[in-house]
């Protein structure tokens, strides 16, 4: 149950972080695109993932530790029947016996489990303190900032996989923010005009996450591709004997697995084989992928930059979710080294009309679905591999809740954009103050004078029981496009404005309009395509990007752990090395205590990675994730049920006068609750609290 839900997450994010974008370009959100998008995205991600099992999952066992997988396989454990233990191997059973028995180890987990789900509940749901503490320093070091995502996951997260690379990831962040945000600050503060690719603001009045926004992306952009290519190419041999392994399926049939133990025995790969060119032929022919004048080279170029890219994509995501794990996975930047890719080769093709915008998106879309539910597997399958699953059933699962995932998605985002869309006519009411209740005010919604040629447009739309041509005009400056409904003239009659990264908050007659929804990421994808299709991408912080990796490649730094660190916010890895600082206190007194044995290093990382610390950060993880599943839900009911909405409002009454959250010193206040979980985690971890029996 848990390996089949688990794709329905990695699939939503796919498709919202990308299908936005469709709007922001100027075309329809239509369904059959969505969905199919969603459905080969999701499918090859599993597909491709198959035969890197062996190569990531066995192979690197030890080196690569799948933080959120080894949590659930730690909750699995702890709620294991007798007849489950007794079944388990020797290896288990002693490794169990170490922990002090399933009693210790189920005490530890769910201890950790409740403080999870108490502390994100109490942090983030009743807003008792604040979840983002940050300081944003002033002269001399004007735009240098620190601040710190304090949840139970990142912290766990953090002690799981260790100082080494928590250190190397928050590395990045302190780049991004302490040096290259406060350099850009510095340098550009004196300048008259904005500094592209900003448009509008001038750096003297942007905050430094305004200017991480507009700047440090494309930078962080350019390290993560850098860095996913470097990593690929250092995987290559564990991959390739991976793939040699699969390989014997399809040499030896049936024979050639008869000899696998049932935890070894993928998918065959003739099945992988086979349905990975069933979905590149798909792709090739889906004509919902394509705009009209997409021929059929163009079709082909993008399948097999689909399967190129999405190989590599799947690959890197893997290896990244088994560094820091999937809450720091940077999916995102991934699509946008994609899209870096893709629309560089049009543009050498010479493939650079607004018809390919579609066809590059397309591949966007599918490669970030792909590699992200190829991270979101790699999970799972962790979890089979460390609780004795058997990889086929898992692998058949995951494909189950990937398609139906896909299939329900699609018509959800196109209902939410559809049911939240409003309809305006030229002249409109707004209040006065910006607030519901005030003076109305008329308001132009549009200039006098906008026009367009009718027999350019081909499709119509129905408004109020009248016929109108819809038009997507894209208003100069590299604005996003809007939706009118004109009439056979040619004039417009109406603006649509959709609830997916929609201005408009008021109805034409004056009424507040359903919340609006932003979407900063599709609206990076849309400036990359729009930014090199047609020679504005500011490939100069792209570039960057890539020097920052080659540079530590050449200094023998891993380049991908930190490329994801200059990506993210150091709000996101801050929490992660904080938690990769208390492993490494909790390992000195591993070390302590086995002082004297001749332990290898590989011996002692591996006694660290069985110590109550670590059961303990797998609950944080896992009660930090399902308390934020149920504030989500929540979330999504304001507004809807009246009882949910008056909650919050109470919540937010009590929070404007709480110290904790508002007030000059809030953000230091804040840090006590995170500190006592920090205390916790490490007393656990130096068996201090919840000492195992044997010891």
């Amino acid at each position: 149950m848990q390996t089949a839900g688990s794709a329905g997450e990695s699939i939503a994010f796919g498709v919202g972080v990308t299908m936005p974008a469709i709007l922001i370009l100027g075309f329809d959100l239509e369904i059959t695109r969505v969905m199919l998008v969603a459905v080969l995205g999701g499918l090859l991600g599993i597909l491709m993932m198959i035969p890197l099992r062996r190569a990531l999952i066995v192979a690197q066992h030890g080196k690569l530790k799948y933080p959120e997988g080894t949590a659930c396989a730690e909750l699995l454990k702890a709620g294991a029947s007798q007849e489950s233990i007794d079944a388990a191997s020797e290896s288990a059973k002693a490794e169990l016996a170490k922990l002090g028995g399933q009693a210790t180890s189920a005490k530890t987990i769910f201890t950790g489990f409740g403080i999870g789900l108490v502390y994100k509940a109490a942090n983030v749901a009743f807003r008792w303190w604040k979840d983002t503490p940050e300081r944003v320093f002033g002269q001399p070091f004007a735009a240098g900032s620190v601040s710190a995502e304090i949840s139970p996951e990142l912290l766990g997260v953090g002690y799981i996989i260790g100082p080494r690379i928590a250190s190397i990831m928050c590395a990045g962040g302190v780049l991004a923010y302490l040096v290259l945000i406060p350099a850009i600050k510095y340098f550009g503060a004196g300048l008259a005009g904005p500094l592209a690719p900003e448009s509008t603001r001038l750096i003297k009045d942007m905050s430094p996450n305004a200017i991480r926004s507009a700047y440090i992306l494309y930078i962080g952009a350019g390290a993560v591709a850098a860095g996913g290519i470097v990593s690929m190419l250092r995987s290559l041999p564990t991959i390739w004997h991976g793939l040699k392994e699969g390989l014997k399926d399809v040499r030896g049939g049936s024979a050639g697995r008869e000899g696998q133990v049932r935890t070894d025995r993928d998918l065959p790969m003739k099945f992988v084989l086979i349905g990975s060119f069933a979905l590149v032929a798909v792709i090739a022919l889906a004509n919902p992928l394509y705009i009209g004048g997409t021929g059929p080279m163009a079709r082909i170029m993008a399948a097999i930059l689909i399967v190129i890219l999405g190989f590599l994509f799947v690959t890197v995501s893997s290896r990244l979710t088994g560094e820091i794990g999937s809450s720091s996975n940077p999916i995102s930047g991934m699509t946008v080294a994609t899209l870096l890719i893709t629309c560089l080769v049009f543009l050498v093709i010479g493939w650079t009309g607004s018809t390919y915008y579609v066809t590059a998106l397309s591949i966007g879309a599918i490669v970030c679905i792909a590699s992200s539910n190829g991270g979101t597997t790699s999970q799972d399958l962790k979890t089979g591999f460390l609780v004795g699953a058997t990889p086929k059933s898992q692998q058949i699962a995951i494909l189950i809740g990937a398609l139906a995932s896909a299939i329900i998605l699609g018509p959800l985002l196109l209902g939410l954009n559809s049911n939240g869309s409003v309809t305006l006519p030229r002249i409109s009411s707004e209040p006065s103050a910006g607030e519901e209740g005030a003076p109305l005010k008329q308001v132009e919604n549009w200039p006098t004078g906008l026009h367009v040629d009718p027999s350019t447009l081909a499709t119509h739309k129905q408004h109020e029981g009248k016929d109108y041509l819809v038009w997507h005009y894209t208003p100069a400056g590299g604005a996003s496009a809007q939706q009118f409904l004109v009439d056979s003239t040619g004039t417009p009659q109406y603006l649509v404005d959709p609830v997916i990264n929609g201005t408009h908050k008021f109805l034409a007659n004056g009424k507040a309009a359903p919340k609006k929804f932003d979407a900063p990421k599709a609206t990076l994808m849309s400036y990359i395509i729009k930014g090199i299709l047609n020679h504005k991408l500011p490939w100069g912080l792209v570039l960057l990007g890539v020097m920052i990796a080659l540079t530590l490649e050449m200094s023998g730094i891993p380049s991908l752990a930190f490329a994801v660190g200059v990506y993210l916010p150091l709000s996101s890895s801050s929490p992660i090395f904080i938690g990769g600082m208390i492993r490494y206190l909790s390992d000195l007194y591993v070390r302590k205590k086995y002082r004297g044995m001749n332990l290898t290093e590989e011996q002692l990382t591996a006694e660290g990675d069985k110590s109550p610390g670590v059961l303990m950060a797998s609950g944080y993880i896992a009660g930090g994730a399902i308390a934020g599943i149920v504030i989500a839900f929540m979330q999504g009911l304001q507004d809807k049920v009246g009882w949910v909405t008056r909650l919050n409002d109470k919540i937010d009454k009590v929070a404007a006068a709480n110290p904790f959250v508002s007030g000059g010193h809030a953000d230091l206040l804040s840090c006590i609750p995170f500190v006592v979980l920090m205390l916790l985690l490490y007393l656990v971890g130096r068996e201090i609290l919840m000492r195992p029996k044997y010891s």
